[in-house]
């Protein structure tokens, strides 16, 4: 068994954050993967403008291959993935998943792992429940396994009741080399703010937990960031200030006294699944209050490290007693927390055991 594998990964973004919240997933994952010696091609369409908003330059860490948006171009970077060791198909590309996800399976080589990665299990679980024609339902016992960016033990039974042969989560976590605290700027300065794209499954409880929140403390100051907020109406002591940077999350997490995660409705409902934003506040050293979901004490104790509010009530709660000096040691606890226990250097080595069990279980098999 080799210890460098060749990876093909097919995902929506690797130098965009653009309408493309896996990004840092993606990044954290892929540089530690490379640490330890594996050599990563991302595979990745010119969509969405996301070429045009490129966070980072092509990192040293990985090749970035950009295909243009049409069939002829993805079947063009599918044949390149053939002395690949592993071919990994991402959900939520964007554009020709269902191609993607049917051809990497039928290009498989006698040596490949195929594994399909998927950001976003709650929504796939869902839409394949909700369509006995979804034609990913074939698929799923066809790829050797189901890595996901978190879901817990609903999420594995839901995908072996789909036929998966095997399904693992990959939680998100820290780059701590990315997100780390940082002086603070004016421009990011309030009492609560909260960074989210402005997505259907999200917007309910955005209005319950950060604008209901805001109505009820007219004296406090809020900020939201994110793409597609510009027309939505909010209260006057609410800031929109548009999208935010990756190079600008330190000092949007450090600067205000507290930051708010609202999960979208299908992550909250299956629980287990905090969001890339969680780890990288907590790097920053950022007071989080987070609405309820099943397994926050998996990855924080409530209370000492992190702020759980069950409504927008809650929320405002916590904000109308939280001192600025009770805010710090928030975030100082949290912080130390994740660099503990919650690094990709953690989750690629996680990664790095499963790849090279399978491998090392087929090369048994085949003696």
């Amino acid at each position: 068994m080799k210890n460098q594998l060749k990876i093909a990964f097919y995902g929506s973004s690797l130098v965009s954050a653009y309408w493309n919240g896996a990004a840092t997933y993606y990044r954290g994952i892929i540089k530690e993967l490379n640490r330890l010696g594996h050599q990563v091609t991302f595979y990745e369409p010119d969509a969405y403008e996301r070429q045009q908003h490129r966070d980072i330059p092509d990192p040293e860490w990985a090749t970035v291959v950009v295909y243009e948006n049409n069939e002829e171009s993805a079947q063009q970077v599918l044949a390149q993935a053939a002395t690949a060791d592993i071919v990994i198909k991402a959900s939520g590309v964007g554009v020709f998943d269902e191609l993607l996800e049917a051809e990497v399976l039928k290009r498989r080589q006698p040596h490949q792992l195929v594994i399909f990665w998927d950001v976003d299990a709650p929504a796939t679980l869902e839409r394949m429940t909700n369509n006995p024609e979804d034609p990913f339902r074939a698929l799923v016992p066809q790829y050797d396994m189901i890595l996901t960016y978190g879901g817990g033990q609903p999420v594995i039974d839901a995908y072996t009741e789909f036929g998966a042969s095997r399904c693992i989560p990959i939680y998100n976590a820290l780059d701590p080399e990315t997100h780390y605290p940082v002086p603070e700027e004016e421009k990011f300065k309030c009492d609560l703010a909260f960074l989210g794209n402005r997505l259907p499954d999200r917007e309910a409880r955005v209005e319950e937990f950060f604008l209901k929140a805001a109505a009820q403390l007219p004296e406090q100051t809020f900020k939201i960031g994110g793409s597609g907020w510009g027309d939505k109406h909010m209260p006057s002591n609410i800031e929109y200030i548009g999208h935010v940077y990756t190079k600008e999350h330190n000092a949007f997490n450090c600067t205000p006294k507290a930051v708010l995660n609202i999960s979208r409705d299908s992550m909250a409902k299956m629980g287990f699944s905090p969001a890339t934003r969680v780890f990288e506040a907590a790097g920053a050293g950022a007071c989080i209050i987070t609405d309820y979901w099943i397994g926050i004490d998996f990855f924080f104790e409530p209370g000492k490290e992190i702020l759980v509010a069950g409504s927008g009530d809650e929320v405002t709660e916590i904000l109308s007693k939280l001192s600025a000096e009770e805010a710090s040691a928030i975030g100082a606890a949290a912080k130390e927390r994740v660099l503990k226990s919650h690094t990709y250097a953690h989750r690629a080595l996680e990664a790095d055991k499963l790849f090279k069990a399978h491998f090392e279980l087929t090369n048994s098999a085949s003696v």
